[in-house]
């Protein structure tokens, strides 16, 4: 049961990420998941240090905005970074996953999910069989749709402890 919850990597946040080593495994698409991952959630704050990374990583990387968030919301993280981005996700189900692989021809294996959340960013990524990468949540608000996730997280990571699958701040990659 646990198994679609363990990310492939686990790190702080998206700049802890080894991103020399996706593009030694052949990633060529970055899903990053907008709320508490790039920004507070309910919070609008454009980072410099994250513009300045997308923009660095779009020499080797196709950089998608993967959000369950309205377009109201993600267009505006998607314009101020210059980059592509995907509303109304609904994670952890397959489809805008099935979609954009058809839209930009990749294969599962050259795309790596990026989120904060097991039950939505992991769970959909590893269900798509794409690499996951799980990251700290930037900020404790979350939107009101999430605090059951949140909840069923809490028994989840609970669990990982007792058997030493993943432990909240044991960072891997």
């Amino acid at each position: 049961m646990l198994k679609k919850f363990i990310p492939a990597m686990y790190q702080k946040d998206i700049f802890s990420i080894n991103y020399k080593k996706l593009k030694e495994n052949n990633i060529k698409c970055l899903l990053f998941d907008l709320d508490n991952t790039l920004s507070p959630a309910k919070e609008i704050i454009f980072c410099k240090k994250t513009k300045k990374l997308f923009d660095s990583l779009k020499k080797d990387f196709r950089i998608i905005i993967f959000s369950n968030n309205f377009p109201k919301r993600v267009t505006k993280f998607s314009k101020y970074y210059d980059v592509s981005c995907e509303c109304l996700s609904a994670k952890p189900f397959s489809f805008k996953y099935r979609s954009i692989l058809k839209k930009y021809n990749y294969k599962n294996h050259e795309v790596a999910a990026i989120g904060d959340q097991l039950l939505t960013d992991i769970k959909g990524g590893n269900k798509m069989k794409i690499m996951t990468i799980l990251v700290e949540p930037i900020s404790k608000i979350d939107e009101k749709e999430t605090w059951l996730n949140r909840k069923i997280e809490k028994y989840i990571y609970k669990k990982f402890k007792e058997k030493e699958i993943l432990i909240k701040g044991r960072y891997y990659d």
